[in-house]
């Protein structure tokens, strides 16, 4: 017996037992069996759609996408553009200090995404934990916030793509309304192949960044180190970390380095959202969620210390690294002052194809979350149609519309238009990821309190509850370090307009949260521990014997296999 489509579940009502009771007995002996999406939360109400409406989203990611989707998927104008402008505004030292900080709150939050999304492996993830494991209203907040987020980013990207080709004079003679069409296109046609056309195309882009950053880090120690004969500049060492210094404008010049860093690691929790369609989650979810380390460390920490040794924070190209400009990028500039030739515009191909790769990653973000918003009835039923071959349509069509908004560079307040489109996504990831945080520490409690086993989860978390509790807590303090800054903004007067650009997505957060309590008429602020459904949407049901012969297996292991193990 299933649970009625037009049922909703009311305070007290046992149909969250029955929903797991069902789940149980519809795993049994059918390890890969996927669930019934309608009863996958009971909490945030049922899909409405009809039996011919409705198709599975299709299981085609692999286990190389899934780690080239951790690994390099959305590196993007955030690292290469975007740390310019940290740069220039904390100093070297407070940009290393503030991506590690972010790096470490990030490596906790994605680790517990991985825990839940390799036992949940449903649409719409963490949107999906937040309403199971937290409150409905506010999971329904998030995964508005975290839609909206994307839609947002995919203008600002076909923009930002366009501005870039704008490095060649050549490319300059032809307007940018030009460029954001032919881009649009392009993401147009890598959509219309499906979910496997997204993992190919993130693979291969996916590539091609980690090998230019990696290429960038060693030529950066070589120009460093004086190696460069056309460099005027010869040795550097940490010249520029002593002059013009390594912290620029104090305390609120730290501050104001978070928003760019946390722009930077967007979309690092894409790798969870895709677990829905990958086809063996179990196996290549927890590969994928270590591979985030070395993406923080390697990719980001490393690369942006050389940046900080061979470009100096006073450069003045850097005050216009913002909107993709790449002429301002910090790495294009360390090949300029190194005089090298041609390496500025290899480079800067390389972050064409980074923001293409972006603008494909957000169109995928979005249109997974208003799938899974219209599959629990907190949005239209006909955002979550699915068609034969796997693609949720009109939640693509709604999301490449938004993509016409880069032709607002056509209107004389096209700045200002961007400036507010912005303003929705700045705070967004940071809401995200406290609500991966907080979703997983309920998720332990609720799993405690209804007497689970521990060997019964596939997946365990590096940091477990308490990293947690550590990547919520630095979200809240980024979350207050980005208040201060927005009251008392750096080198400009305090005003309304600047803190509401700076602040509005907390003020949309609270906004469909309260919005959903007062239609619902639903005042609790979350859900009982015992009534939290633990078994609806798991893929893989009573595999405790294969997870307890791999554990036996692991523990044979020499050390040197454990720790790399841990890691890879």
């Amino acid at each position: 017996m299933q649970i009625p489509f037009g049922r909703r579940r009311e305070s007290g009502d046992t149909d969250v037992e029955k929903a797991s009771t069902n789940a149980s007995e519809a795993g049994q002996g059918h390890g890969q069996q996927q669930l019934d999406p309608k009863v996958m939360d009971p909490n945030a109400g049922e899909s409405n759609l009809t039996q011919e409406q409705e198709e599975m989203l299709h299981r085609k990611l692999k286990g190389r996408h899934m780690q080239m989707i951790a690994i390099g998927g959305s590196i993007g104008t955030g690292l290469f553009v975007g740390s310019g402008s940290a740069l220039q505004s904390g100093g070297p030292a407070s940009l290393v200090i503030d991506f590690i900080i972010i790096g470490i709150m990030l490596f906790f939050t994605v680790h517990a995404l991985g825990e839940l999304a390799v036992m949940y492996p449903v649409a719409g993830a963490f949107y999906t934990y937040s309403c199971r494991f937290i409150d409905p209203a506010w999971g329904y907040a998030m995964g508005l916030n975290y839609a909206l987020n994307w839609l947002v980013v995919l203008p600002l990207e076909l923009t930002a793509a366009g501005i870039t080709l704008q490095y060649w004079p050549g490319a300059r003679d032809i307007h940018i309304s030009v460029w954001i069409t032919v881009f649009l296109v392009t993401v147009v046609i890598i959509n219309l192949f499906g979910v496997r056309g997204y993992g190919e195309v993130e693979y291969v882009l996916g590539m091609l960044k980690i090998i230019a950053v990696i290429g960038f880090i060693i030529t950066a120690i070589i120009i460093n180190c004086g190696g460069v004969p056309t460099d005027p500049r010869g040795y550097i060492g940490g010249r520029y970390w002593h002059n013009p210094g390594a912290f620029r404008h104090g305390f609120k010049g730290f501050c104001s380095v978070f928003v760019t860093a946390g722009f930077a690691f967007a979309g690092t929790e894409l790798v969870g959202l895709a677990a829905a369609e990958a086809d063996n989650p179990r196996k290549s979810l927890p590969k994928a969620t270590k591979q985030v380390f070395w993406r923080i460390s390697l990719f980001y920490i490393v690369g942006l210390t050389m940046i900080g040794l061979v470009v100096p924070s006073n450069d003045d190209r850097l005050l216009n690294a913002s909107g993709g400009n790449t002429a301002a990028s910090p790495f294009v500039i360390a090949l300029e002052l190194a005089k090298i030739n041609a390496l500025p515009s290899i480079f800067n191909v390389v972050i064409t194809l980074a923001v293409i790769s972006v603008a494909n990653s957000s169109t995928y973000g979005s249109t997974r979350t208003l799938h899974a918003l219209a599959e629990r009835r907190m949005l239209p039923s006909w955002f979550g149609y699915v068609d034969k071959r796997g693609r949720p349509m009109f939640s693509l069509i709604i999301a490449l519309l938004f993509g016409c908004l880069g032709y607002i560079n056509e209107a004389a307040a096209g700045d200002e238009v961007f400036n507010w489109l912005m303003a929705l996504s700045g705070l967004s990831q940071f809401f995200t990821w406290g609500s991966i945080n907080l979703a997983h520490i309920r998720f332990r409690h609720a799993w405690k309190a209804q007497g689970r086993s521990m060997d019964e989860i596939p997946f365990h978390a590096a940091g477990g509850i308490v990293g947690s509790y550590l990547g919520l807590g630095l979200n809240i303090l980024v979350l207050i370090a980005q208040f201060y800054i927005a009251v008392w903004p750096l080198g400009e007067p305090m005003s309304a307009k600047y803190f509401f650009q700076n602040y509005l997505a907390a003020f949309f957060v609270a906004l469909f949260y309260l919005g959903y309590k007062i239609y619902k008429k639903d005042w609790s602020f979350y859900i009982p521990l015992q009534d939290i459904d633990l078994d609806s949407g798991r893929r893989d049901m009573n595999i405790s014997e294969e997870l307890a012969k791999d554990r036996e297996e692991k523990a044979q292991w020499p050390r040197w296999k454990k720790i790399w193990h841990l890691f890879c």
